[in-house]
Parts: structure tokens; C-alpha cells; sequence
């Protein structure tokens, strides 16, 4: 068995000397470097209206004329409401500068015939997204600020629970809104018999009700809110349980300009994340310099040029939040606990809050 194997292995040298041996492959070329990734190409679709606000260096908002908590005049003449403050965050997100605005009041009959017309940028004007609005007047509804819904107030002397007791009774309601087209599907739903005194403003509207000339306002709940705060015995007024429709409000914009819907869009949407990622206004600035989770980061301008496409400054959601606040910021100060209509957040808690709201806004990224 040895002197075999010994003679194997010689015969192998021998094969080995010779070249009886299949000759090795040949290497694998090594693979062809990657190509870093080019450049993003992309480039912000212009818009004109911002071009515009650019060279008259503000922005022009529309607002109701007077509606508390929304958009009324103080005493030294100064714009205050959540909708005002929608548009100074808009106008700190464009031009740098929150006080760069232009507020005109307009009707409720007016005011969309005013947007399409170009005398306003923004329309911030306690206006409902619905169907007819956004698919048949040439307007765009970028975000939802506010959602509400359609109530009643009466007086409490009446000792009313619910709006099923309003038979025969006569409602105030504002023409050119559709809380004339709600309360009237609502009420021959249910076959409840009840008179419409239509009138041309929410002022009117207040006016009526507490001559006694109607029993019940019907309109918007935070419209209720903010009429109740401004009677003369607010506390003499509820505001029924019932919710008879689905209000969601926020700024409109013209249809022939994305570019421009996209910055209001997302300027809203930097007030709610700033909300969700504990950022306000008094400790932003901080924050900036000492961010590092890194959406926040992203939204305060220190990483990615994410302003740029939207045709904005780098630091252009920093400004909004600084300048005029976060979401929680001006619905306290408008609207909540810190304001006259004294609020609860309800659907307009955020989406991971407790009790869960609706509002949620698209990651930063």
C-alpha cells in the first residue's frame, strides 16, 4: 500500500513537470466602480403669485371682517385671529418677515370672486373645502387648518338638550355660506318643520338672535364660540350637543399656481411638526443650534436644502415657527384656553395626542 501510494505521488510530480494539468482561469475582471449618484436635477416649478409677493415685498390676505378668535381688529387697530396668524406664517415663510402682510376683509358673498380676481394672495377666511368649492370655482384648498362642524346655539332659558326640540322654531342663518344648505338637508331629513331667517352676515346673524327675532343661530361651531363671546349675557347662551355636518376650514388659494399651494401647504404642515417635535417659538432659535433628532434638524433649515425646493430660503420653516409660532401656540392663544372662546382641542389634537385629534401632517423628509 506504501510503495502505492509513493508511486502515485510520483507520477503526479511528473504531470506536474510536464504541464499535464489544466491551466487555471482567468482572474474575474474586478467589478466596475459605482457611480456616485448625480446631482438632483430638480428645479422648483416658479410660481407667480410668490414673485409677485416678492416684488411688492407683501403678501395680501384675505379675512372675515370680524370674527373673534378667527380674525378681529384690537384696539390699537392690529389684525389678531388664528387666521391672521396663518397668513403672518405664510409671509415669515416667504418674505422673512411675519409683519409683511396686508389683510383685507371681505363677505362671505365676496370673497372668492376676490381670489380668482388676483386683489388677494391667500384667502384665510373661515372657508369649508367642499366638493362644489374645490372642483368648481378654480380654487385650491391646500391643507385643513381647522376642522369644525355645524352646530347650534340657543338660549338657555329654553332649557333645550337637543336641535330635534327645535321644531317650528326660527333659525338665523348666513346667506352665501353653506350652513343654509346644511341646516335645510338636515332639518327635511328628519322632517322637522323649521323656519330659515336668512340673513348677510355673521354680525347680522348675531344681531337677529339676540332681538329675539330667531330662537336658534345655526352656523359653524367655532363661528357659535366666537359669536357667544361678544353678547351682551354671553353666559345666558349654549351651544347644542348636536353636530350636523363635516366643516373642515383652512386657506384657499388660486387653482393656476401649485407652486404657491405647495408653500401654504407645507407651511401649515411646519407648524403642526413643530408641534409634534416640542418646538416653539420661544426656544427655536436655541433649539436650531442643538437639534439632533434629524427631522428636526431638516426642519429647521440644518439639513438638506429642503427650502430651496419650494423656491424658499433655507431657514424658511424656522422663521414661520419663530415668527408666529407652532400649531398649539396660536390655537391657545386664538382659540383655547389662553383666548375668550376658551376651546378644547377635540379633533384638532394631534393624531398621537391623548385623547387622538385629527391633525397629522407628512414627515419632513
Amino acid at each position: 500500500m506504501i510503495r502505492r501510494l509513493c508511486a502515485m505521488a510520483a507520477l503526479a510530480v511528473s504531470l506536474v513537470a510536464c504541464g499535464g494539468r489544466d491551466e487555471p482561469a482567468e482572474p474575474s475582471p474586478p467589478p466596475p466602480p459605482v457611480a456616485p449618484a448625480p446631482p438632483s436635477t430638480y428645479q422648483p416649478a416658479e410660481s407667480p403669485t410668490l414673485a409677485a409677493i416678492r416684488r411688492r415685498g407683501w403678501l395680501s390676505c384675505g379675512v372675515h371682517p370680524e370674527l373673534a378668535g378667527f380674525s378681529v381688529r384690537d384696539v390699537k387697530g392690529v389684525w389678531r385671529g388664528f387666521d391672521v396668524d396663518v397668513c403672518r406664517a405664510v409671509a415669515a415663510a416667504t418674505l422673512g418677515d411675519a409683519n409683511a402682510v396686508r389683510f383685507r376683509p371681505l363677505s362671505a358673498a365676496e370673497r372668492f370672486a376676490v381670489l380668482k380676481n388676483g386683489d388677494i394672495d391667500i384667502l384665510s377666511r373661515n372657508t369649508s373645502w367642499t366638493f362644489s368649492r374645490d372642483v368648481g370655482l378654480g380654487i385650491d384648498f391646500p391643507v385643513v387648518t381647522y376642522f369644525d362642524g355645524q352646530g347650534f346655539m340657543v338660549r338657555r332659558a329654553l332649557n333645550l338638550t337637543s336641535v330635534h326640540e327645535l321644531s317650528g322654531a326660527r333659525i338665523c342663518v348666513q346667506a352665501g355660506t353653506d350652513a343654509e344648505q346644511n341646516l335645510a338637508d338636515y332639518m327635511r331629513a328628519r322632517a322637522i318643520d323649521y323656519r330659515a331667517v336668512v340673513v348677510e352676515s355673521e354680525a347680522e346673524a348675531r344681531t337677529s338672535y339676540q332681538s329675539e327675532a330667531c330662537d336658534a343661530m345655526s352656523a359653524d361651531l367655532s363661528a357659535l364660540a366666537a359669536a357667544r363671546t361678544v353678547m351682551n349675557s354671553p353666559t345666558a347662551h349654549v351651544i347644542l350637543p348636536d353636530v350636523i355636518s363635516k366643516e373642515p376650514l383652512g386657506p384657499v388659494v388660486r387653482q393656476d399656481d401649485p407652486a404657491w399651494a405647495d408653500i401654504v401647504r407645507w407651511t401649515v404642515f411646519a407648524l403642526i411638526l413643530a408641534e409634534e417635535l416640542e418646538l416653539r417659538s420661544t426656544d427655536v432659535a436655541e433649539a436650531k443650534g442643538l437639534a439632533t433628532v434629524p427631522e428636526a434638524r431638516r426642519l429647521l433649515g440644518v439639513e438638506r436644502e429642503l427650502g430651496p425646493l419650494l423656491g424658499l430660503r433655507q431657514d424658511w420653516a424656522f422663521q414661520a415657527i419663530r415668527q408666529v409660532g407652532a400649531y398649539d401656540e396660536l390655537f391657545r392663544r386664538n382659540l383655547g384656553e389662553g383666548s375668550a372662546l376658551r376651546l378644547a382641542r377635540g379633533l384638532n389634537a394631534r393624531w398621537n395626542a391623548d385623547p387622538p385629534g385629527l391633525l397629522y401632517a407628512p414627515p419632513m423628509r
